[in-house]
């Protein structure tokens, strides 16, 4: 299909904007693939906050240049090309999926914040723990310290309290008796 000249000024603007708006931009390479294998694949990247594209790849290496990014060795053969909105980890997740053990899907590589990243360096990044998960460690790592000061301080106080305590129970018991 033959693009006009406006039409192709509109589509590099259009890869333009995702670049510059995305976190990482991931590429795969396909094969033989099915309009219903290429929307069942949509369908996992959209859960994943992200968008996936069939992109040409000469239109793609002109928008890539006028964001920035001048390394465009990953648009040779077929791009499938993924572009994360929100996280990256996610999307990382599901092209790895999506490319085990497939004779259809080849991963390439991608683009981190701008910078080339290697498909090994894809997998390293699918295999980090979600985005809130990582919160919730950087959380509990922050506050550890805290929790012990906390500790240390109340410690002998609570031990004067125990003694107190103790002391009391023993006195009340021949009273009773």
């Amino acid at each position: 299909m033959a693009f006009t000249k406006e039409h192709k000024g509109e589509i590099i603007a259009q890869y333009e904007k995702w670049l510059r708006q995305s976190k990482a931009v991931l590429i795969v390479e396909y094969n033989h693939m099915t309009m219903k294998e290429i929307d069942g694949f949509r369908a996992k990247v959209r859960e994943a906050g992200g968008q996936v594209h069939v992109a040409k790849n000469t239109l793609l290496k002109i928008a890539m240049e006028n964001a920035g990014m001048h390394d465009q060795k990953y648009l040779e053969k077929t791009s499938l090309v993924g572009f994360a909105f929100s996280d990256a980890a996610a999307l990382a997740k599901v092209f790895n999926e999506a490319t085990k053990n497939s004779e259809v899907f080849k991963l390439k590589g991608g683009y981190l914040d701008g910078r080339p990243v290697k498909a090994q360096d894809v997998k390293s990044l699918a295999e980090l723990p979600p985005l809130p998960i990582m919160r919730a460690r950087l959380l509990g790592v922050l506050l550890a310290p805290a929790t012990k000061t906390v500790r240390t301080l109340v410690e002998p106080a609570r031990q004067v309290a125990a003694v107190i305590k103790a002391y009391s129970e023993k006195e009340a018991a021949p009273a009773a008796g």
